[in-house]
């Protein structure tokens, strides 16, 4: 009797959410293009002040598929939506981001290092 009881408060462990391989792919592209337009500082921090609010974000995109899919690809947005109905999706996408950022700035000082070795100019 107290069986369908043990799970009703059951809520996903806490810490980043796995996504799907079609989900994974739609948060890549996000997180690249957030990186490549160098908007991390403002979109953790969107990330972080939307946090409480990641659920009701998936809801009112499902809400706008029908038009989203009239005007443009509705899979991908489909995939993110269904992703940010995850407690740990924000945790993820924060995450990627800052590890792109990571990777983007060390190929940039890399390149400016190797820039200066062949012009001849000590860059320490």
């Amino acid at each position: 009797m107290m069986g369908w009881l043990k799970h009703a408060f059951a809520v996903e462990p806490p810490g980043p959410a796995e996504p799907t391989p079609p989900q994974a792919e739609v948060a890549e592209k996000l997180c690249n293009e957030v990186v490549r337009r160098h908007l991390t500082t403002p979109a953790l921090t969107f990330l972080e002040m939307s946090r409480p609010l990641n659920f009701i974000g998936a809801q009112a995109m499902h809400f706008f598929a029908p038009l989203i899919g009239a005007l443009t690809d509705a899979e991908g947005h489909r995939h993110f939506a269904a992703f940010l109905e995850q407690r740990g999706s924000i945790d993820y996408l924060c995450r990627r981001i800052e590890e792109l950022e990571a990777d983007t700035s060390r190929r940039d000082s890399s390149t400016v290092k190797d820039g200066a070795k062949q012009s001849g100019v000590d860059s320490d």
